[in-house]
Order: C-alpha cells, then structure tokens, then sequence
C-alpha cells in the first residue's frame, strides 16, 4: 500500500487513557507541516517528471531515464495501546526518506540534463566550426577560380586588342597602298 499525503492527514490515532502520550494537537500541527512539505516534494517531482518529459520529445536522442525510485514500505500500523509515539516516529522517518529520496532524483536528472546539454551544446559548436572551415575553404578555391578567368579575360583582351589593331592598320596600310597606287589622294589628305 503506497502512502500518500491524505493518508497522513487522515490516519486516526488511539487516544490512550491514564497514560502519558503526546499532545494530539502538537502531532496533528507536526503532521500537518509534514504533508505540507510532502505535497511541495511531490509536486516538484511532477514537475521535473513534465520537463523530462517535454526535453525527451524535444531532443532527438532521448536522456537515458533515470533509476525508478524504490518504493517506499508501508507504515507501520501502530498497535492498539501507547504505540502513537513509535507511529509518529515512522511516519516522519518515511517522509524524511521520501523527501531525501525525491530530492536526490531531481539531483540526478538535473545532473543529467546539464550533461546531456553541455554535450549537444560542444557537439553544436564543433559541428558549426566544422562547417565554416569547410566554407572558407570552398569560398578559397572559388576565388582562386575566379582570379584565374579574371587572368584569362585580361589575357584575351589584350591579345585581342592588339590582333584588331593589327588588322586595322594593315587595311589602312592596304587602303593608302591602293589609293597611291590608283594616283587619288590618301584619305587622310583629304581632311575627312
């Protein structure tokens, strides 16, 4: 039987007659601050349950689930007659164990998470600097391209630049050979 907050609040105690026992509003007030402290571990533990949960479906390689809790034993059942005080004794033991046994999980999912975080991130920033190495080292040897057709072109133009140059003036030469030849006068004589 798993023991939970509302069974703390609602567990009936023996009054013993003619005997000396606890202040059963003291025990109340005591157990009252312990189901107030439970409820907070419980729902912490919910809450870190959510954010494991809401971090497993976002992450593409799901964080290797933490060790399940052991259960906690049962408390003991106070016998008939002055066994309140060794109940009381149990119940705040279990909730103190509980507690410690809560915290301690969300220690180790903490852990976990910051672990697994600092690894995607180093994995991130190895895989970036991976792929700007490789970026300037294609934009390299596409201006060495580059550099060399600009070369090219260059070389082309002033080849030829110097082939029409060449060919003008030698049809110039052949025109002011044609035009002496046939006893006009030069073109550039002329004035045009």
């Amino acid at each position: 039987m798993a023991l939970s907050p509302d069974d703390v609040v609602t567990k009936q105690f023996q009054h013993v007659r003619f005997k000396e026992g606890f202040d059963p509003d003291e025990v109340d007030d005591f157990l009252d601050e312990i189901v107030v402290e439970w409820r907070k571990a419980l729902t912490e533990n919910e809450e870190l349950k959510a954010k494991l949960a809401a971090y497993e479906s976002g992450a593409a390689a799901p964080a290797p689930a933490a060790a399940p809790a052991p259960a906690a034993e049962p408390a003991p059942t106070p016998a008939a007659g002055g066994a309140a005080p060794a109940a009381s004794a149990g119940i705040i033991e279990l909730a103190q164990r509980l507690h410690d046994e809560h915290v301690a999980e969300g220690i180790a999912q903490r852990d976990q998470l910051i672990s697994d975080a600092k690894s995607q991130a180093a994995s991130i920033v190895s895989e970036a600097e991976t792929r700007g190495r490789e970026e300037l080292s294609k934009l390299e040897r596409e201006r060495t391209t580059l550099e060399g057709r600009i070369s090219e072109l260059r070389n082309f133009e002033r080849d030829y630049r110097a082939q029409l140059r060449s060919y003008i003036e030698g049809k110039l030469r052949d025109l002011e050979t044609t035009a002496t030849a046939s006893g006009a006068q030069p073109v550039s004589a002329l004035g045009l």
